[in-house]
């Protein structure tokens, strides 16, 4: 069972938790994690979803998920990526490229430099079924093809990556 702490509209913990599952009222946000990793080659490292996942399942998408209780964004984001592929997030070349706030989620999107070959990981295989490399356009051809997530974000994460000299 997974616990989430409730924060309000302003980022600030509210004192209430909610399990995983159950309905947050309208105010209450919970705190999530997307995490691109993005190697010295340019490419952005992608994941597809494990066929049991309930949502989206076989679709391409980046790694992340949700802070349980007691994370805050950079222990969510670490435990996510070890959780899901099995490396240790190089947090002295991370940063939040942007935050987004959704329906029900205060999203941070982690922009991590790092460089480690795919068999060096390993796949939570109840989540994960296919790790790459992939370019931007690669990304956005996978889009197009609606074999990728379209977070709504994209082109903002994009001219960010490029911004930083990517």
């Amino acid at each position: 069972m997974e616990i989430w702490d409730i924060y309000n509209m302003n980022r600030e913990k509210t004192g209430k938790t909610i399990v995983r599952g159950e309905k947050l009222e309208e105010g209450e946000y919970h705190l999530v994690v997307h995490i691109w990793i993005l190697n010295s080659k340019g490419n952005l490292l992608i994941q597809k979803r494990a066929a049991t996942m309930q949502l989206r399942p076989n679709m391409w998408a980046m790694t992340g998920g949700s802070a349980v209780a007691g994370d805050d964004s950079y222990t969510a984001c670490t435990r996510e990526m070890y959780e899901e592929i099995g490396i240790q997030a190089d947090m002295e070349n991370a940063e939040v490229a942007f935050t987004v706030t959704r329906k029900d989620n205060i999203c941070d999107v982690w922009l991590i430099k790092q460089d480690f070959e795919i068999n060096d990981c390993t796949m939570q295989v109840e989540e994960v079924s296919e790790l790459r490399w992939a370019s931007i356009q690669e990304i956005k051809d996978m889009v197009n093809q609606k074999i990728f997530i379209n977070y709504f974000y994209l082109n903002d994460l994009f001219r960010f990556i490029e911004s930083k000299g990517h």
